[in-house]
């Protein structure tokens, strides 16, 4: 039977709500990792081959009826700066590492269940960062006699490094500040973020603005999530202004990733408003002209006008 499939890769939250038939959370947070807001959403840890670790996750089903909901692990991986699950329950090394004490659950409209995870690193496993998820399925049969039915997926991330010793150092840089175009009437503020560390970052932070005179100040905005950096590589962050603020202004950007935080400060220049919205006066269709051309209407009426009077007198 062919299904159409809407899996979807977990979010900021630790999860991904396809729609609104189930959704999964992380409950354990290791003491070491309580200050985390990493930890609180994902399982993130540092283990030593040869490391059983115990994680529980919670399970709801927050559709109208009962649903059946299979559990599993698959692999993942960091593509263009962003955390994508593999399709379907494509494994890998770090997802034949996980189990669940139960391949799936039957749960009533509302209910919800709690899921223990085992991470099981062996013996033999060698040095480096692995990423996977825990993830939560239901498969929809077809309807109204059709032939494709539809798979919903949720899960938690997993990020774990393995090594001896204590856990690699998490870093960061971040590069220039700039103003680009941003996706509505408003632009966006960007810049480059440099993974000076030896494990993956997820990055989050804030915009905050203020005149030179310190007359003013607007913010803070908050930075697009979903940026995932590999270690070694750089990735773009956009922080999206929701006013109109054109002028010169001193730019303050805030990063975090775990307990990590870095600032970067610099002055930028946002552009003022490039349409003008134009009424025709019978009340017709409105007519959009680039303020430019307005304005230089104007100065060569106001030019023509003058010599004219100079002419006649």
């Amino acid at each position: 039977m062919p299904v159409s499939s809407a899996d979807a890769r977990p979010d900021g939250h630790g999860q991904v709500a396809a729609d609104e038939t189930i959704s999964i959370r992380l409950l354990d947070i290791p003491f070491v990792r309580v200050k985390d807001p990493r930890a609180r959403a994902y399982i993130v840890d540092h283990l030593r081959p040869g490391t059983t670790i115990h994680r529980r996750v919670e399970v709801r089903n927050a559709s109208r009826e009962r649903q059946r909901i299979d559990l599993y692990s698959a692999g993942a991986s960091i593509e263009g700066n962003v955390f994508t699950g593999s399709a379907g329950r494509t494994g890998n090394e770090l997802s034949g590492w996980v189990s669940t004490d139960a391949s799936h659950i039957d749960l009533p409209a509302g209910a919800k269940a709690s899921v223990k995870v085992t991470i099981a690193v062996p013996e033999s496993a060698s040095q480096g960062e692995r990423y996977a998820a825990v993830w939560a399925e239901v498969a929809r049969p077809p309807t109204n006699g059709g032939n494709i039915g539809q798979i919903r997926r949720v899960g938690v991330r997993i990020y774990l490094d393995v090594g001896p010793g204590g856990e690699p150092p998490t870093d960061f840089r971040i590069g220039g500040l700039a103003v680009a175009p941003g996706p509505g009437e408003w632009p966006v503020i960007t810049a480059q973020v440099q993974n000076t560390g030896q494990r993956a970052l997820d990055l989050a932070g804030t915009l905050s603005l203020s005149r030179e005179s310190g007359t003013a100040r607007a913010g803070p905005f908050s930075v697009r999530t979903g940026v995932t950096i590999l270690p070694g590589e750089s990735g773009q962050v956009r922080a999206e202004l929701t006013e109109s603020l054109p002028g010169r202004w001193n730019a303050q950007l805030v990063l975090v990733s775990g307990t990590v935080e870095r600032k970067a400060e610099g002055k930028i220049t946002l552009p003022g408003p490039v349409i003008a919205d134009m009424m025709e006066p019978s009340g017709g269709r409105r007519i959009l002209i680039p303020l430019g051309i307005v304005v230089g209407v104007i100065v060569i009426a106001v030019v023509m006008f003058a010599y004219r009077s100079r002419k006649v007198r």
